[in-house]
């Protein structure tokens, strides 16, 4: 007898394992107390794993598998990966384990050890998931430097034939239309309505307090509103394809108090899940762009493009060439306490209030929210990483550590000194102002910087790169921001220094 092991992120019905029906093989899944107390995750992300997981038992069941499965308050859970599938191994009298490779350092870390001690044969798989191996991205940049996502990214379109004339020239004349992605939306054009799916999960929700799972955030227990099986994520991405693609790209960073989504796909928890694989979903875009090219152009398309063949795989890639020693990494010696407004968006500063509002109310908000308002005010402030890493492993539905720990601490809160990011990105008050309305209303002023109602970021910016020039001082992107500083009036950089630090000092006051 053989046992398989499937973790809550290998959903992938087009795994190679489920081609054949094996009588001897047992598959096994479980909703355990060790992934839902690890860190302290948002009620829907335990909610949409849990559902997509019993989906995908309950696919295996109709294709004829042997399925056992745990839910959370099952009397044969000990809550313990390695407990369960020892019980299992002994009851079923198993005689070769088998599991998929995790994506996550410390399950990988977990299975080998069990493996090691196991008295019985055992064998890893891929997950047949990702464009590259775990290696790929470190063989790729070998001997260089620096690890530059553009070259990666192209590549990338080079080796998969994606958007190609031929082996060497890119379709549309360029590589990348980033400058063309940086429109602000005032209201126009209209957004479709959101794609929605009204799930009634009552029951679960009820099942995880019951058993005392600790989770943040908030859920409609009657609208639970995220694809949790393949056919409703499919009809997501063909919902993006024909509503919102053709503006995706003008608008991907645009921020706006009014909306949620804008035109972005909600295809990430699919993908990171393996519910939707990430060539179906680039053929899937490409393919229709290329039958409506007419009223989409390719900036709409090839930003999208980008963020999966790219970005996310070179995030992935650097999980594994940097791990283990990546999540301790904290390059800007940062020492201060995350405010207690992530928590709860209670704060008097809109943009942050949107932001984590949103984030708290529908477990989501995109890259440049999170890079550029949350993650810019927590690297401004000078936040540990380690808090800040916690706080986005938990509060997003698509945060799976391989993914969220190199965007928190290299993009976001340059921790890894410079491995995913040539510079820091920190802003003043200027940047969210241009890429958003979240200025209008606020209590504080955009254009003030040293009153007591003048946006704290304008403040933070100049300390922050004062604090820490000694940093950034051979880092040729920042070579002008630093000429500006010191050429700045010594009386108006103390009164900035002096305003900024009662802002660090006293967070929860603003």
């Amino acid at each position: 007898m053989t046992l398989r092991l499937i973790l809550g992120d290998q959903l992938n019905r087009q795994h190679s394992w489920y081609e054949n029906n094996e009588s001897d093989t047992y598959y096994f899944l479980a909703e355990m107390r060790q992934e839902t107390d690890y860190t302290r995750h948002h009620i829907q992300k335990v909610v949409a794993f849990f559902l997509s997981m019993r989906n995908f038992s309950e696919w295996l069941k109709e294709q004829g598998f042997s399925v056992i499965y745990y839910q959370l308050d099952e009397e044969n859970n000990a809550q313990d990966l390695i407990i369960n599938l020892q019980q299992i191994i002994k009851d079923k009298g198993i005689r070769k384990f088998e599991y998929q490779l995790p994506d996550e350092y410390r399950l990988d870390q977990q299975l080998k050890s069990f493996c090691d001690k196991l008295d019985i044969k055992s064998e890893a798989f891929d997950t047949e998931h990702f464009l590259t191996s775990r290696s790929d991205l470190s063989d790729f940049f070998k001997g260089k430097k620096q690890y530059i996502m553009e070259y990666f990214y192209r590549h990338m379109r080079k080796r998969y034939d994606i958007m190609m004339l031929d082996p060497k020239n890119p379709e549309g004349g360029k590589w990348n239309f980033d400058h063309s992605n940086r429109k602000k939306w005032t209201g126009e054009p209209k957004i479709p309505e959101e794609k929605k799916y009204h799930f009634k999960v009552t029951e679960v929700v009820s099942m995880i307090k019951k058993e005392g799972v600790q989770t943040i955030g908030n859920i409609d227990v009657q609208n639970f509103n995220w694809p949790v099986s393949r056919e409703d994520a499919l009809a997501m991405l063909n919902y993006f394809c024909r509503n919102l693609l053709k503006h995706f790209g003008d608008y991907q960073d645009a921020m706006h108090s009014n909306e949620v989504f804008l035109f972005h796909s909600r295809l990430s928890y699919a993908m990171n899940s393996k519910i939707l694989h990430p060539k179906e979903v680039i053929k899937t875009v490409v393919s229709y762009w290329r039958a409506h090219k007419e009223e989409i152009d390719i900036s709409q398309v090839e930003g999208f493009v980008r963020q999966i063949l790219g970005w996310r795989e070179y995030m992935r890639g650097i999980y594994w060439a940097k791990m283990p020693e990546y999540q301790i990494a904290n390059h800007l010696e940062n020492t201060n306490p995350l405010p207690d407004f992530y928590w709860t968006a209670d704060t008097k500063m809109n943009c942050l209030h949107h932001a984590i509002k949103q984030s708290l109310d529908h477990a989501y908000a995109h890259h440049i929210q999170r890079l550029m308002v949350t993650g810019n005010y927590a690297l401004l402030t000078q936040t540990q990483p380690d808090e800040v890493d916690e706080w986005y492993l938990g509060i997003y539905i698509d945060a799976i550590e391989w993914v969220e720990i190199t965007n928190t601490r290299g993009m976001s809160q340059f921790a890894d000194g410079g491995v995913v990011a040539t510079k820091p990105y920190v802003s003043s008050g200027s940047y969210i102002n241009k890429m958003s309305n979240y200025c209008k209303g606020c209590a504080y002023s955009v254009t003030k910087k040293t009153e007591e109602d003048a946006c704290p970021f304008n403040a933070l910016y100049w300390n922050f790169l004062d604090d820490k020039r000694s940093y950034f001082e051979s880092n040729q992107r920042m070579r002008m921001m630093l000429n500006l500083l010191d050429k700045m009036d010594r009386d108006k950089l103390q009164k900035l220094k002096e305003r900024a630090n009662k802002i660090i000092n006293s967070p929860n006051d603003y």
